[in-house]
């Protein structure tokens, strides 16, 4: 296969990543195709070019990009995690596809994982275009992720610094930082949890671009991020989520409800562990699960 480097615009930024081409190329009318993201704070590099491969390997073009704000990819404040601007940034990147003469613009699907498997969903719901899709360990809802992951008595010092963190930057002052992950489990930061931090730490050789950080607004803004409510809309589409049983960042729970509500056609397959279980322990599972929902549904009627 074949990997370019490609940037598209988005709302003003060029967001930056990698496009894969299958391996024989070209087929006639052009190939399917599968847009691909990472979740919060994450980076192309942490693991998305192993998925990527092994889509382009079953005949895919794949674009793999970095969030608005994030790696490569243009965008200010740095290290600010906005779903609504990274749901643009994958709508915009499903046009960038649908232009490139490799891909055949009526076969698009889209894969997420973790915050933008909840992106995903909501994608999916409002943008036709999108013929599949896969969300694995998606958030579902950020208030009820916010509800599990912060102390009910330490609630109103977290908004009293979201409303103190607002204050300064309208007065021209610079976005308070929290740190994405900690090995230190009193430290208050993004994602808490052992597997948190070690999955991020474990990363670290091969995705320098990654930083520990984040904007404070961010946690604020991923509190407002309800994608599970349109999850009932996807349909048509076909659905396949992909969930870990001990999953306590994006909460197990929720995201079985979640597809509960789902309509035909939609598949469900379960893993062991935990969240991040899916880009190491399980990888093969999960990726070849996802490449053979695509090929189902994006190749097998061409």
């Amino acid at each position: 296969m074949e990997r370019k480097n490609v940037e598209f615009l988005s709302e003003g930024a060029r967001l930056r990543g990698w496009l894969y081409l299958p391996v024989p190329s070209p087929r006639a009318g052009g190939h399917p195709a599968i847009v691909m993201a990472h979740g919060f704070s994450a980076v192309k590099e942490q693991y998305l070019d192993r998925y990527a491969e092994v889509f382009a390997g079953a005949g895919f073009v794949v674009l793999v990009y970095d969030h608005r704000n994030f790696g490569e990819s243009e965008g200010l404040p740095r290290q600010e995690v906005d779903p609504a601007l990274q749901k643009r940034g994958y709508r915009d990147a499903i046009s960038f596809v649908a232009t490139r003469p490799e891909v055949d613009a009526t076969r698009i699907g889209i894969w997420g994982s973790s915050f933008s498997g909840g992106h995903v969903l909501e994608i999916a719901a409002i943008d036709r275009r999108v013929r599949c899709v896969v969300s694995q360990v998606p958030q579902i809802s950020g208030y009820q992720s916010a509800l599990r992951r912060t102390r009910a008595d330490h609630v109103p010092a977290l908004l009293g610094r979201f409303e103190a963190d607002r204050a300064r930057r309208f007065a021209g002052g610079v976005p308070a930082m929290l740190p994405a992950t900690s090995a230190d489990p009193a430290e208050p930061c993004a994602m808490a949890g052992a597997d948190s931090h070690a999955f991020f730490a474990d990363t670290a050789t091969f995705a320098p671009n990654w930083r520990n950080e984040v904007t404070l607004r961010s946690a604020e803004l991923s509190r407002e991020n309800e994608p599970g409510i349109y999850i009932a809309r996807i349909s048509p589409t076909p659905l396949l989520m992909i969930v870990a049983e001990a999953d306590t960042l994006t909460a197990t729970d929720l995201c079985l409800r979640a597809y509960e509500e789902a309509l035909q056609p939609k598949e469900l397959v379960m893993i062991s562990g935990g969240h991040f279980t899916p880009y190491v322990e399980h990888f093969e599972r999960t990726s070849q699960c996802a490449a053979q929902w695509f090929k189902r549904h994006l190749i097998a009627d061409c």
